[in-house]
Order: structure tokens, then sequence, then C-alpha cells
């Protein structure tokens, strides 16, 4: 039950447009809300909200409050509406919640319930009722972090029509990256939403494969035979990881790839208790993920064909002082090299006991992992004469991820290839892996469906990545290209910010050790603010450029 609790320390608020201040509430052990201050119609005023990121509880005094009224949490990029504490980029699913803040005899107060307080979250609220009779249906493929994005997005958005989603997974959608980042493997725990929540928003969920789409008839077919007809069809079928077609790694046993929560509980059992030899080919995220998560215990090796590890994403100065940073830890290294082939195990033939490069050096494996990149998931599409699929197996779509050449038909994930209007893309093609970008992408496909005259949701990327230190990212040097490196910091000591530069243009940006300037520049990038090559040299103060005015 509500009550009103009063905020310890307030005498006045002074808190301009575009400040925060967090606040301890008295008579409620640890509790904090956050101060924000707004500026709405043109007139200033201060809203009490949610004072933790409903994603993994970082404090939002410390991010990014723009002039929109953005606020933007440090470590992952979610962003909220600090109005109304709605969600407006993910990878944040609940809202903050917002408390009426009143004035008392020189005092301040909050009018909450004790649990919105001490959680700092609230559940959206949909905004509709859904008749048995409503014409208007969305079939979903696929339930991961695509499919929750529309989900949540149109429901949140007041779409009254029927929403379906089928997905072959075995699981509700997940907190994938912690598969990789924490090899966890209770689909349970991961799970962002329960049943009753799906059933809270009349969400059907089917547990089933889709085979076949028929876009001229508007409905899909599963393996059982089951058809679904639908208005508006999201695809979001997710990557399937690559595999090595190479001597002994399609027949012996213990070599994994790592997509699903099933994967992650083979390689779990494969490691048992430590001491295993684990090889892993791949230097990407994926494979530096699990090297980070698997090193210590173990003795791990990374094969990888680039110079140094992320070279193609993050360039080789950063590269290499993360591969320095990992050396610390033990973990081994085979850079620029190629895989010849994988040998059976002495002790039992059906397990591979070594993997050999291509220059003869023998790696002894107890289990060797998988991290070669993923092809998108549309092998239920390559006989469909009624779509073209591009070179790489992806739809192509336009800005708001509707595939081109068919109607009313999406694409988000890592199956969409979309024009990328980020800092020096200029409306490139790209399809980006990431849970957080298949998320947004799935959210502003829900704008469209309800209201198709909004124009298309431009979010900049932000990734981020557990190696030894928390890792983050903005922007895509894939779409925009990159003609140079400005590394402020010591990578091997986890502390320090790059930018990325096509001739004056910061096209993305990463750090680590410096949140919250990740979030900061991506706000800029967003606003047209960034600062360019030549400031950057000069030694810039970020945070001196203002996202408030």
């Amino acid at each position: 039950m509500a009550q009103e609790y009063k905020l310890k320390g307030v005498t006045s608020l002074s808190i301009k447009p575009g400040q925060k201040q967090e606040v301890e509430v008295e008579g409620i052990q640890d509790a904090k809300v956050l101060l924000v201050g707004l500026q709405t119609g043109g007139k200033a005023e201060v809203q009490a909200i949610g004072a933790r990121c409903t994603h993994y509880g970082a404090p939002l005094v410390k991010g990014i409050l723009t002039s929109t009224g953005r606020l933007t949490c440090p470590w992952h990029g979610a962003c909220f509406h600090a109005k109304t504490g709605d969600v407006e980029d993910s990878p944040a699913l609940d809202a903050l919640p917002v408390f009426p803040l009143t004035e008392r005899d020189g005092g301040f107060y909050i009018t909450a319930e004790e649990a919105a307080i001490k959680s700092s979250r609230r559940k959206p609220n949909f905004k509709c009722s859904v008749s048995a009779d409503a014409k208007e249906r969305v079939v979903v493929v696929g339930g991961g972090s695509g499919a929750l994005g529309v989900v949540e997005g149109l429901r949140e958005k007041g779409y009254t029509g029927h929403i379906t989603v089928i997905s072959k997974e075995g699981y509700l959608p997940i907190d994938r990256p912690k598969l990789s980042k924490a090899l966890l493997t209770d689909a349970a725990k991961l799970a962002w939403r329960d049943k009753s929540w799906f059933d809270s928003g009349s969400v059907e969920w089917v547990d089933g494969e889709v085979n076949d789409v028929d876009f001229n008839g508007r409905q899909v077919t599963t393996a059982s035979g089951s058809k679904f007809v639908y208005t508006k069809l999201v695809l979001a079928t997710g990557g399937t990881p690559r595999a090595l077609p190479l001597q002994g790694f399609n027949v012996l046993n213990n070599i994994f790839t790592l997509r699903t929560v099933h994967d992650a509980k083979k390689i779990v059992d494969a490691i048992g208790e430590k001491g295993k030899k684990i090889v892993i080919i791949g230097s990407s995220f994926i494979g530096m993920e699990i090297a980070n998560a698997t090193g210590g215990d173990n003795s791990v090796t990374v094969v990888g064909m680039e110079k140094v590890p992320l070279e193609r994403v993050l360039g080789e100065q950063v590269g290499a002082g993360i591969q320095k940073s990992l050396e610390g830890k033990g973990i081994k290294f085979y850079m620029s090299a190629g895989v010849d082939r994988a040998e059976p195990s002495n002790s039992d033939p059906s397990k591979v006991g070594a993997v050999y490069l291509k220059d003869g050096t023998k790696l002894d494996a107890d289990l060797v992992i998988l991290g070669v990149g993923v092809s998108p998931e549309t092998t239920y599409l390559r006989n469909n004469k009624a779509v073209q699929l591009e070179q790489d197996g992806s739809l192509q779509t336009d800005s708001h991820f509707a595939v081109n050449g068919l109607t009313d038909v999406y694409a988000v994930g890592d199956i969409a290839t979309y024009p990328y209007y980020g800092p020096g893309g200029n409306g490139k093609p790209v399809r980006i892996e990431h849970w957080n970008v298949a998320q947004n992408a799935g959210r502003a496909v829900a704008s469209h469906i309800v209201d198709p005259s909004l124009n298309s949701q431009q979010f900049i990327p932000v990734f981020w990545s557990a190696l030894g230190a928390q890792l983050r990212y903005s922007g895509n040097t894939i779409a925009s290209g990159w003609d140079d490196l400005i590394v402020d910091g010591d990578v091997a000591a986890a502390n320090f910010l790059a930018y990325y530069t096509k001739g004056e243009t910061v096209v993305a940006v990463a750090s680590m050790g410096r949140d919250p300037a990740v979030i900061q520049l991506a706000e800029l990038l967003k606003l047209g603010r960034a600062p360019t090559k030549s400031q950057v040299q000069q030694g810039v103060d970020i945070f001196s450029i203002d996202v408030t005015a």
C-alpha cells in the first residue's frame, strides 16, 4: 500500500534541468530515489524516479540525462523517459517507477509503495484489451531478444490485436549474453519473463519450428503441420553457429558451439570440476568471452586467424592490449594461425584429443569450443520463391526493418541487413549480430506496426563484453569504416577510451574503466554533437559538451 516517505536531507529543490541527485529515503534501509531536473513545456520541474537501472541495477545518477529527457544507463545503454519512467531503448525491459513529490513543513516527501522504492522498477503497463474477434494478428517467428522487443513494444504502445510467438528453443526469451560471459545453464534463471507475464499480455506462445511461409496467403506452417495466419509477420530467428569443415571436427565428440542454454550445459558438463585443457577456435567476442569465463581453473588456449583478438572490430592496438591482459591470467594465444584438423583422444577415440594447426603445432584438448561466427538462420526460406536472400543468407530491410519486396513482413536481429545511418554509415546495408541491437530493432518494428507514419527510429548500437574487465562499445566500424584510432589510457590495464575516426568524424568509441564515457559519447553521436578528431587529439573533455542544451 502506498504511503508517504520523507527524502533525507532535502530541504529545497535546486536541481536544474539536466541535473540529477540521488537521495536516501527515510524509514527504508538503503533505499534511494533519483531526483531529475526536467524542462517540460517550457517549465522547469523536478521528478522523483527509481534510482537504479532495471537491467543490471546500475546507479542512474552516473548516467546521462539529455535535452529530450532521455535518461541513459551508464553501463549498457538502457534508456528511459525521465518524465514517465517508460523504457525507450533496450536492454532494460521493466520501466522505472515514478513517485509523486510534495513539499510540507520544510521537507519533501514521495508517495510510494515500499517495494517499488526498493526494487526501483515497475512492470510495463499494457494499455490494451484484446478481444477474441480482433482481426489483426502479429506472428513472430523466433523466441529471442528481437521477439521480446516486438512483444514488449507492441503491448506498451497499445496494440490491441493478437500476438503469437513461435519458438523452437524450448524456453522463454533469456539473457543470452550471460551464456558466453558466465556459462550459466538454468533457463528459468536466465529468463527475462515467465509464462504468466506473456499470458497477462495475451501473448500466445507456441513451442514449434516454422518450416514454411506462404507470403501470398499470409500464413506460416510449423514442422508439426500447424498453420498460423498473420496480418503482420516478424521474422526473428537469429543465427546458427558455424562449424569447421575440417577433418575430425564433424565426427569427434567434445567439440562444441555455443548459442543456446542446451549448448552451455553440454560445455559445463564436459568441463566438470576443473583442470581441463580447453582449445577455443575463434578470437572474436564469443571466443574471447568463453576464454575469460573458463580460464583460471582450466588450461585455456585461443586460436585466431587475426593478428590480435577482436582486430576486425576494435583494431590492432586495442586487440593487442586485451590479449596482453588475458595472457596475464594464464590464457594462451596462437594468432595469425590456421587450423588443420582435429585428432581423436588416445584414451577415447570418440572424443577429441588434440587440434593441429597448419604449421604443425599440436594443441592437446579435452574439449574444443568453436567461436567462428554465425550464419543467419533462414534455412526455412531458402527454397521460397517469394523472397530473395542476400549472399550471406540474410534478409535486406528498409530503415523500419520491413523486408524489401514483401508486404507486412519484418526482419530483426542476426537475419536482418538494414541501412545504417549512424555516424559515417550513410545508409550502408549492415548486419549486426548483437542481443541489444535485435531488441531495439524489435521495438522499432513495434512502433512502425502501431503507427506507420512515424519516422524510422535510428538507434546508435551499444555493445558490452566481459573480457576480464567490462568493455563498452558504441557505433559500428564495419558499416562506417575508419582510418585512424586514438587511444587515451592503457588497454592492457583495462583503463582506456578509444576513438575510431574517419576523416574528422568520430564513428565509434570503446572503453574499459571509463564509465560513463561511452554512453556520453553515444548520446553525443545520436545528437550530432560528438567531438571532431582534432578536438579529441587536443584533449577535449567530452563531459563538457552539453547534452542537455
